[in-house]
């Protein structure tokens, strides 16, 4: 598999953050602490639907896609490859067009989608925050 991450060109606390959100939305039952730290993400439309934007198409592109070293070549491969960057840049354009809060979330949830192809949610989300944080904390307190 694709060894070097693209995932890298985000600092670890845009990671962090970026994870605490999508994971916070795929839990999300509408709690009076969950509605809170909605909110507080959603303060910051704009930079969270850029960031949501980011984080999702690298996410695209190494991790919920990637096509094995030995098929690389192969026509299938191939396809899929472009696939991905397609769906990558279209994610990323749209989270950067302006649409702010509303545009994260959806964004979100279309992560949460293509998560739930391949593992579970919590679980891939913690694989990819890796060792980048200590931990998180929004959606599990």
């Amino acid at each position: 598999m694709n060894t070097k991450s693209k995932l890298t060109e985000l600092a670890p606390e845009q990671i962090q953050r970026a994870a605490d959100y999508v994971e916070l939305v795929w839990q999300y039952q509408g709690s009076e602490q969950e509605r809170a730290a909605l909110a507080a993400f959603h303060a910051d439309g704009s930079e969270l639907a850029r960031l949501i934007g980011e984080f999702g198409a690298l996410l695209l592109a190494d991790y919920i896609s990637v096509v094995p070293d030995e098929h690389a070549d192969c026509e299938a491969g191939n396809v899929l490859g472009d696939l991905v960057a397609v769906v990558s840049r279209y994610l990323k354009r749209w989270c950067l067009s302006g649409g702010g809060a509303h545009t994260a979330w959806a964004a979100a949830g279309f992560l949460i989608e293509c998560m739930q192809e391949v593992d579970q949610v919590h679980q891939f989300l913690a694989d990819v925050r890796g060792n980048v944080g200590s931990g998180y904390g929004l959606a599990t307190a």
